[in-house]
């Protein structure tokens, strides 16, 4: 049974699911669920974790997987959590291994025949340890190109977690973008140290808006709590902040994870390997990441640039940079 974990809710959306196994491989009856455990270091309110929690839910209504979750699980108990999860005979454990990289490793190496789909800074590992990086860097691109043709003081900031490469990615996609439409753009970058806390990236926002930038990327959730009280337009990312921000937030690059989840379980039910990164999955061609934005906020030309530019990227002909180098 699952005990004392932080924070631990378990969470069925589906019941069901059956596991056979044939010669070392699992195999699935027509239809069968794939039982598929989520293992969250941040509470799902969090934008990173709620993109992997409602990928899986959706996945669970459509009937494809049967789901549980835990929440707010500290690194100490990461690993402890993915043996009982796997002990259970979840088939698919998804999660995060940024904190805890070599031990997750070694539970994947203990379980062989149980596939794990982690986001990592790290590669994939033979045979069932897949990994996935969170690319919406074309997205964010294409909102710092919106950025550089607002604001006004050509000042701009950025409010990340830590600079590991999916967050170092994102916020140097932003800067590409800026300078496509501004040149001159000066930057400003913020780290908080940690995946969640909202105050503390308010904090850092307020200090960056102090310095002079009117326009904030909020790689991290409370960033536009700070653009708000200054009255400033800011950036979210991941998933759509304007209905929580109406007239601060204005573009955000969004990010689905569904593509990633789907590859994997195909995989999985296939009986093919899971060691593979399934980060192309989030490209945009994949449907895996795009912008969303509020054009009553916007001057009027500066979309049909930034349409072109997204037309491009969907198309094949224009490539954002992969620049996982930490911003200064």
């Amino acid at each position: 049974m699952l005990h004392s974990l932080t924070r631990r809710h378990l969470m069925t959306a589906s019941a069901g699911g059956m596991l056979a196994l044939a010669a070392g491989a699992r195999v699935f009856a027509q239809g069968a669920k794939i039982k598929v455990a989520g293992i969250h270091a941040s509470p799902v309110e969090n934008a990173w974790n709620s993109r992997l929690h409602e990928a899986m839910l959706a996945a669970a209504k459509d009937g494809a997987i049967e789901y549980a979750s835990s929440e707010g699980v500290a690194g100490t108990d990461y690993p402890r959590a993915m043996r009982e999860y796997a002990d259970q005979g979840a088939q698919l454990i998804v999660g995060e291994s940024y904190a805890v990289e070599t031990e997750a490793r070694q539970v994947a190496a203990d379980y062989p025949k149980t596939a794990f789909l982690m986001g990592s800074s790290g590669g994939a590992a033979t045979p069932n340890f897949g990994v996935f990086g969170t690319w919406n860097h074309e997205a964010a691109y294409l909102t710092g190109m919106l950025a550089g043709a607002v604001s006004k003081t050509g000042k701009f900031g950025s409010v990340g977690a830590m600079p590991i490469p999916e967050v170092n990615n994102l916020i140097n996609a932003f800067r590409s973008g800026v300078k496509e439409t501004r040149p001159d753009a000066k930057f400003l970058i913020g780290f908080i140290g940690t995946f969640f806390d909202p105050p503390k990236a308010k904090e850092a926002a307020l200090a960056q808006i102090d310095a002079g930038a009117d326009i904030l990327f909020g790689e991290r959730i409370g960033t536009a709590d700070g653009a708000k009280e200054k009255g400033i337009l800011s950036i979210g990312s991941l998933l759509d902040y304007t209905p929580r921000y109406p007239k601060t937030v204005f573009a955000n690059a969004m990010w689905y994870f569904r593509p990633i989840l789907d590859g994997a379980l195909a995989d999985v039910r296939a009986g093919k390997p899971t060691g593979y990164d399934y980060s192309d999955f989030s490209f945009m061609k994949m449907g895996g990441n795009d912008i969303v934005f509020d054009a009553s906020l916007l001057p009027p030309a500066a979309l049909a640039p930034m349409e072109e530019k997204r037309k491009a990227i969907k198309a094949g002909t224009f490539t954002v940079p992969v620049d996982k180098s930490e911003p200064t």
